[in-house]
């Protein structure tokens, strides 16, 4: 429910269309240095769309996949607000991570990975970047920072 009310596929949606607008401009920086768009008089030019073919979809994937975690961190709030116990979702996360652990992994991919309530893809230090959920630990860590204030 906390999903809907803060519109989180609204704001999801959005992040995904700016994100493919972006790819699709560095497809085209891509395909005019290729077919030598962007040339100056010293012939450099074509080395800085190069650059931004391929940093800017890198890019507009960290933006969109931050955006999708912190949309997790509101509805977790919302959530806590709802029902009045935020340690009572801090729990039952928990609870949901052991159990995660227990049985056989999800056929999932990062076309899916957004619609798990835990992240079903495992990422560390920098691959982290391309979690659509935070990890667990930091989401639990909020709920009960929350305790006092719900």
């Amino acid at each position: 429910m906390a999903h809907v009310k803060n519109r989180d596929i609204l704001i999801g949606t959005v992040a995904a269309t700016l994100a493919g607008a972006i790819m699709m401009l560095a497809r085209f920086a891509q395909f005019s240095a290729i077919f030598g768009g962007g040339r100056d008089r010293e012939g450099g030019g074509g080395l800085g769309l190069i650059a931004m073919a391929i940093l800017a979809p890198i890019g507009a994937m960290v933006v969109q996949m931050a955006v999708s975690r912190s949309r997790e961190y509101q509805a977790d709030a919302s959530g806590a607000r709802f029902c009045g116990k935020p340690e009572s979702l801090a729990r039952a996360l928990e609870k949901i991570a052991g159990a995660s652990k227990r049985t056989a992994p999800l056929e999932a991919t990062p076309a899916t990975a957004h619609m798990f309530i835990l992240s079903p893809l495992s990422g560390k230090g920098m691959m982290s970047l391309f979690s659509t959920h935070p990890p667990v630990e930091k989401r639990v860590e909020r709920l009960r920072a929350m305790r006092g204030v719900a």
